[in-house]
C-alpha cells in the first residue's frame, strides 16, 4: 500500500508503507557545510514541537468539516436549491411561458398588422412611384440643364484662370528675388556658421558635465553599492538561504511526523471510544435488549396483534350482518307501503339471436320490419 492520506466518514488516516521499497539508485548529495549541519538538528526539533499541535488540530478540523459537509451543508444546500427553484425559477418560467410569450406574440402580431403592413403598403404604392417620377425628372430635365450651366461656368473659369496664372507668375518672380534669395544668402553665410559654433560649444559642455556626473556617481554610489553587495549582502544571503532551506526541510519532516502522531492519536481515541462506549452499547443491545424485545414480541405484541385482528374480524362481521338486517328491513317496509314491485316487461331484441346476421332481404330496423 503506497504512502498517502486515506479519508472516509470517520476521519483522516495516514497510511505508512511498512514494506521496504526496492533499492533505487540514489544521486549523490552535494557536500554540505558545517553551518547547515549545525543549524539542521535544533531547527528540526523546534519546528517539530511547533508543528505537531497544528497538525493534530488540522486533522480534527478536517474530520469536523467533512462531517458537517455530509450531514449539514449538503442537505441544506439541496433544500435551498429546491426552495430557490420553487420560489424563483418555477414562477419565472411560468411567467415567461404563460404570460410573456403569449403577450409578446400578440404584440408582434399587432405590430405587424398596425405598423409593418401599412409601412410596406406606403412604400410600395406611394414612395416608389414618387421616387421613380423624381428619378425621371432628374434624368430628363435637371441633368441637361446642369450640363449647360457647367459648360457656361467652365468657359468663364478658363478666362479667370488665365488672368490668375499671369498674376501668380509675376508675384512668384517678385517673391523669389525680393525674399527667397536674400533669405538663403543670410542662412548660408551668417546663421549656419553661428549655429555650428554654438552647437560645438554646447556639445563640449554637455560631454564635460556628463563625464563629471559619471565619475561622481561611480565613486560615490556604484563602488560603495558594489562593495556592499559583494562583501555584505552576498554572504548574508547565502546564510539566510541555508537557514531557509533547512527550515523548509524541517517543516516537511515535522509535518510528516505530525501526521503519524495524529494517526496514532486518532486511532487511540477511536479505540478508546469503541471500547468505552460502542462495545458496551453493542453488548447491552445483543445480550439484554434483543432477548427482552423477542420476549415482548412473542408474549405481548403478537398475542395483542392476533386479538386485535380477531376483534376487527368480528366487528366487520357484526357490521355486515347489521347492514344486511337494515337493508332487509327497509325492503320489507317499502313492500308493505308500496306493494310488490311490478315485473319489467321483456322487450324483443332488435338484433338477431345467435349467429344470424342482417341481410338486405331481412332487416330488423323499425322502418323496414315485416
Amino acid at each position: 500500500m503506497p504512502n498517502g492520506i486515506r479519508t472516509d466518514a470517520h476521519g483522516v488516516y495516514a497510511v505508512m508503507d511498512l514494506e521496504k521499497s526496492p533499492a533505487q539508485p540514489q544521486q549523490q548529495a552535494p557536500p554540505e557545510g558545517c553551518l547547515a549541519v549545525a543549524i539542521r538538528i535544533p531547527v528540526r526539533i523546534v519546528v517539530l514541537v511547533l508543528v505537531v499541535p497544528v497538525r493534530v488540530v488540522w486533522d480534527a478540523l478536517v474530520v469536523v468539516g467533512r462531517v458537517l459537509r455530509d450531514t449539514v451543508l449538503r442537505p441544506l444546500g439541496r433544500a435551498l436549491l429546491w426552495l430557490g427553484k420553487v420560489l424563483f425559477v418555477w414562477p419565472v418560467v411560468g411567467l415567461w411561458r404563460y404570460l410573456l410569450v403569449p403577450v409578446g406574440k400578440a404584440l408582434a402580431w399587432l405590430g405587424n398588422v398596425l405598423v409593418v403592413v401599412p409601412l410596406v403598403w406606403f412604400h410600395r404604392y406611394v414612395l416608389t412611384p414618387v421616387g421613380r417620377a423624381l428619378a425621371w425628372l432628374y434624368a430628363h430635365g435637371l441633368t441637361p440643364i446642369g450640363h449647360g450651366i457647367m459648360w457656361l461656368l467652365r468657359g468663364i473659369g478658363v478666362g479667370f484662370a488665365a488672368l490668375g496664372l499671369g498674376m501668380y507668375t509675376a508675384a512668384a518672380w517678385l517673391a523669389r528675388y525680393l525674399v527667397v534669395v536674400p533669405a538663403v544668402w543670410l542662412y548660408e553665410w551668417i546663421l549656419a556658421p553661428v549655429g555650428r559654433a554654438v552647437a560645438w560649444c554646447v556639445t563640449g559642455l554637455v560631454r564635460l558635465v556628463g563625464m563629471v556626473l559619471y565619475w561622481t556617481t561611480r565613486v560615490l554610489v556604484v563602488l560603495p553599492a558594489l562593495a556592499l553587495w559583494r562583501w555584505v549582502l552576498t554572504p548574508v544571503g547565502r546564510v539566510l538561504a541555508v537557514v531557509g532551506r533547512e527550515v523548509w526541510d524541517a517543516l516537511g519532516h515535522a509535518w510528516r511526523i505530525a501526521g503519524y502522531v495524529s494517526l496514532a492519536v486518532g486511532r487511540f481515541l477511536g479505540t478508546l471510544f469503541r471500547w468505552t462506549f460502542v462495545e458496551p452499547v453493542r453488548w447491552v443491545y445483543r445480550t439484554v435488549l434483543t432477548p427482552v424485545g423477542h420476549v415482548v414480541r412473542d408474549l405481548v405484541l403478537r398475542p395483542a396483534a392476533d386479538a386485535g385482528r380477531a376483534v376487527g374480524r368480528a366487528t366487520r362481521q357484526a357490521l355486515a350482518a347489521a347492514r344486511d338486517s337494515v337493508r332487509q328491513a327497509r325492503a320489507d317496509f317499502r313492500r308493505m307501503l308500496l306493494g310488490e314491485p311490478r315485473e319489467r316487461e321483456v322487450v324483443a331484441r332488435r338484433e338477431p339471436h345467435g349467429r344470424e346476421t342482417r341481410t338486405l332481404g331481412s332487416s330488423t330496423t323499425a322502418l323496414t320490419k315485416d
